[in-house]
Formats: C-alpha cells, sequence, structure tokens
C-alpha cells in the first residue's frame, strides 16, 4: 500500500514539474517517517494522533493538559473523544486546513493517554466485589491406629479489614472427596469444570503432596464459592456448618462450655462469611448456643445480645417454637442487668394466654439437648 501511494506522489509531482528530488520532508516526516508516504491519505490526522505509547501509570501531568481534562467528557470516550478521533477532512478548511498536525498530535496522544486511563481507573471501581477467600493454615498428620490421616485447617477470610478472628474449619481428604462426589451427582454442569486433587496410593504424607493437595483445596473451595448455585447447595452449607453445630452441641450437653462456646462463635462467623444467615433454623440453634453458654458461664449481658438477636429475627412469628423460650430468657436477663423488660414480658404474657407457648415455657438449654442435628 505505502508503494503504491509512494509511485503516485512521484506521478503527480512530475506532472506538475517537479522533480522527486525537490521534496523536502517536513518535521513531521522526522518523527513519524511513514507519515511522508501518506501525505494525501485521509487518515494523516488520526495516525499523528495516535502516535506514541498508551501508559495507564504515567505520572506526567502538563497545566494545559490539566485544564483541558476538566472540561473533557467525564466518560473518557463520549463527544471529547471523538472529535480528537475525527476525519480532518470532515471539518472546515478555515478550522483544521491549516493546521500543523506535527504540533498538535503529541498533545492530542497525551490527552487521549490521559482519558483511557481515567476510563480504566473507572472500570475498575466498577468491579464485582471480592469474594470469600479460603487459606490452608496448617496440616497436620494425624496417626490414630489403625488410621492414620492429614487434617488441613482452612481460614475464611472475607474481603476488607478482619475485625476478629477468621472463621475456620478442619477437615480431612475423606471430607473433600465426598463433598466433590456428591456435588457432582447433582450439578454435572457446574461441576464439570471443578478440578479436584486425585487420591494417591503412596507418598501420602510427604511434605510436597500436602503442600499440592493445600493449594488444590483452596481454589476447589474458591470455585464452588463463586458459582452461585454451587454456593448455595445444601451439601456445600453442610460440609461447612454441620460438624461445628454436632460438636459445639455435644461439648455444651457435656457441660464444656468454655469450649462449646469458642465452637457456637466460630459457627456464627461461618454462617456470617458464607452468607448463610437465611437458613433461619440453624442461626437460631446457633444463637441458643451462645445464649446458653454465656449464661453458663455468667455473662449475662453476652448472653442477652444473644437473645435480642433471636428475637430479631423471629420478629412476628408468634407460632414458632424457640420464641416463647428466648422471650423468657430475656426478661430474665434482662431483670438481673437491671435492664427495662417490660416489651418482652407483655410479648411472652400474651403468647401464653393465647396457648402458643406452655407457661413456663422450655429453658434453651433443654432446647438444645433435645434438638437433632441431620
Amino acid at each position: 500500500m505505502a508503494s503504491r501511494l509512494l509511485h503516485r506522489l512521484r506521478h503527480a509531482l512530475a506532472l506538475t514539474g517537479e522533480g522527486p528530488g525537490e521534496v523536502v520532508p517536513g518535521p513531521e516526516a522526522e518523527e513519524f517517517p511513514e507519515s511522508s508516504e501518506l501525505e494525501e491519505d485521509d487518515t494523516e490526522g488520526l495516525s499523528t494522533r495516535l502516535s506514541g505509547t498508551l501508559s495507564f501509570t504515567s505520572t506526567e501531568d502538563d497545566e494545559d493538559e490539566e485544564e483541558e481534562e476538566e472540561n473533557a467528557d467525564p466518560l473518557g470516550s463520549g463527544a471529547a473523544l471523538g472529535r480528537r478521533l475525527k476525519n480532518p477532512g470532515e471539518d472546515g478548511a478555515g478550522e483544521d486546513g491549516d493546521r500543523n498536525p506535527s504540533s498538535d498530535g503529541p498533545r492530542s496522544s497525551n490527552l487521549l493517554t490521559r482519558q483511557l486511563q481515567d476510563f480504566w481507573k473507572k472500570s475498575k471501581s466498577n468491579l464485582v466485589p471480592q469474594r470469600l477467600h479460603f487459606e490452608v493454615t496448617s496440616a497436620n498428620v494425624i496417626n490414630e491406629p489403625p488410621s492414620k490421616y492429614v487434617l488441613y485447617t482452612i481460614a475464611l477470610i472475607g474481603p476488607g479489614p478482619q475485625e476478629h478472628t477468621p472463621a475456620q474449619i478442619s477437615r480431612r481428604y475423606s471430607d473433600f472427596e465426598r463433598l466433590h462426589r456428591q456435588l457432582r451427582q447433582q450439578f454435572r454442569g457446574p461441576m464439570a469444570a471443578v478440578s479436584f486433587p486425585r487420591k494417591r496410593l503412596r507418598r501420602n504424607f510427604t511434605a510436597e503432596t500436602i503442600a499440592r493437595r493445600s493449594r488444590a483445596f483452596e481454589q476447589f473451595l474458591g470455585h464452588l464459592q463463586a458459582v452461585p448455585e454451587l454456593r448455595q447447595a445444601p451439601d456445600l452449607q453442610d460440609f461447612f456448618i454441620l460438624p461445628e453445630l454436632r460438636q459445639a452441641q455435644r461439648l455444651t450437653c457435656t457441660g464444656l462450655y468454655q469450649e462449646a462456646l469458642r465452637l457456637w462463635t466460630n459457627a456464627w462467623r461461618l454462617q456470617i462469611q458464607l452468607g448463610t444467615t437465611v437458613d433461619t433454623h440453624r442461626t437460631l440453634l446457633t444463637l441458643v448456643g451462645l445464649a446458653v453458654c454465656h449464661q453458663e458461664l455468667e455473662q449475662p449481658s453476652e448472653a442477652r445480645l444473644s437473645c435480642e438477636q433471636a428475637l430479631q429475627m423471629l420478629g412476628t412469628s408468634d407460632s414458632h417454637p424457640l420464641l416463647g423460650p428466648f422471650l423468657e430468657a430475656h426478661v430474665r436477663l434482662s431483670w438481673r442487668l437491671g435492664i427495662d423488660k417490660r416489651q418482652s414480658e407483655a410479648q411472652l404474657q400474651a403468647l401464653q394466654e393465647a396457648g402458643l407457648t406452655p407457661t413456663p415455657p422450655p429453658s434453651l438449654k433443654e432446647l438444645l439437648i433435645r434438638e437433632a442435628l441431620d
């Protein structure tokens, strides 16, 4: 293409009586050698304005450029950008016909770069919020004859600063493998793209194998959490929550309240991190465990707070079997702390008069002991 244009240019010069040797390259020809071959091409202005290198990390700002940037199109890709990419042949000769492209080119190129920078920064601010991050914090070889396995501890780290210790779970390879098998049976399509580390007959306890599986489990859980259909799967929720609730319930029933409180607290944080507090039954059961352990450990303020959270969740569900026990505990704890209890007392009396809860209602501890977790 360039050779044809050069041939046409030389032919035109020969017809006007000017020799090819009289053509003196201007400043733009020295800076952009290709412009000497494209002098009569309609894209001269475009090629001149787009010359240069785009950089999203540039910090060089000209005062004149800053003034133009303030009056530019805020989107960086609208009419202002369109005017800078406009074909010079479409404007009047009085405006652009006498303009020197070489003097306007660098300035327009820098302004175009600035606009692309702003557009890129704006697009970054519109990205999807960061998802939950999974990190294997430890992997311990457990030797319990006749079995021997690796127990992986995974921390759930949410976006933003962490106000509390991250929620965490401890699972072994067989737990992950069971979850993978269950999800593949129910979600063949979404699970087709999810990778999972295979079983090994040997070298299961080497540092290399443990490290590789740790990274694989992080990616596996991250992939499941990224797909909405998989994220809401009951089997995945059971994988995270159910073992913690069962162990916390056992410890509470045996009177090990301090150890149980740690597990109830971790289960509560797990549900918040995973966004599963919509599962009212398990969330309320967790608040029952927290209230019971705080009461047994002589922490009435914390126990009352757990009851208040449960009452807010229950709202006007007068027929819910846990409403009466939570109200009764809230009244008793408020009286102990010297806090006004008349509203909860009146609501509890109304439930008893309507026959919706026995008099007196069962205690939260009794309900927790009788609860069958499945």
